[in-house]
């Protein structure tokens, strides 16, 4: 059976995407997103899913610096909407809750759920770890804040679904491989992946960029961020509408190609029907 791997213990969300994403697989967790990416290296696993944004958090920073070295190429995406479950052990009422453990992002996402219920608040290391200590300790004193999923892996109760102060909490995944799979040339829902160095001089950014705009390419995602605490370039990871085959996308890059420094097609895969609200 094919294994894809994750950061994150059991039922953490990263373990729920994993699930939706490759159904039937084995899910194999990891206790950081280097080591979910020397699963997929040395064999352990298919693939990984790998988180790079949040619609409340932003981006990821660990996939920043370790997606551009990985030696694996994106093959999709998955997008995961973040439902938080209180959970506790059974025979738990809401009353009998004084203690609340999960991640501190997580906690920053039920502030409501805090203040109606008076909860001294726990930081944990993340939010399937809290739902294994709620389980572990037995107390109805202590809930969690986690998914369904680390609930029924850890014999909890939910008391109550879809807590979380936002319904938009969602988290982008990329989906990644040993090789690449880029789709038909003739595809008109292909997302492409780059990567690029530009140097901090005036102008320097507008004329790498100008081609996806003389191109009519459109631009879904830029982030930027210095390389080795340096000031002297800045590293750009890019998400293109586009097929790096197709005409209009083909020339861009070759424009790209002269005016930046180390450009590096990280994947090219399916848009998300997500995308859409499909």
């Amino acid at each position: 059976m094919p294994v894809i791997a994750f950061q994150g213990q059991p039922g953490a969300y990263s373990d729920l995407a994993c699930r939706q994403a490759r159904p039937g697989w084995t899910t194999l967790p990891c206790a950081s997103f280097a080591a979910a990416i020397e699963a997929v290296h040395d064999g352990r696993a298919d693939e990984a899913l790998l988180a790079c944004e949040n619609s409340l958090a932003g981006r990821v920073p660990d996939i920043h610096s370790l997606l551009p070295e990985a030696g694996l190429h994106i093959v999709g995406e998955h997008f995961q909407r973040v439902e938080h479950c209180l959970l506790a052990v059974p025979g738990t009422e809401i009353s009998d809750i004084r203690r609340l453990h999960t991640h501190p992002v997580a906690l920053g996402q039920v502030r409501k759920l805090i203040r109606e219920l008076n909860l001294e608040v726990v930081p944990e290391f993340d939010t399937a770890g809290a739902a294994e200590l709620v389980a572990k300790w037995g107390r109805k004193e202590d809930a969690a804040i986690a998914s369904s999923l680390a609930g029924e892996l850890n014999g909890l109760t939910v008391l109550r679904r879809n807590v979380e102060d936002a319904a938009h909490n969602t988290t982008r995944f990329y989906r990644v491989a040993p090789v690449p799979n880029f789709p038909d040339v003739s595809r008109d829902d292909t997302l492409t992946t780059l990567l690029m160095r530009v140097g901090n001089t005036a102008g320097a950014l507008y004329a790498a960029l100008g081609g996806f705009s003389r191109h009519g390419i459109n631009m879904t995602r830029i982030e930027s961020y210095m390389l080795n605490g340096s000031f002297t370039a800045t590293q750009f990871l890019m998400d293109v509408e586009g097929h790096p085959e197709q005409p209009a996308l083909a020339a861009a890059l070759k424009e790209l190609e002269q005016s930046s420094d180390n450009l590096k097609i990280l994947g090219a895969y399916p848009r998300s029907l997500a995308r859409s609200g499909t």
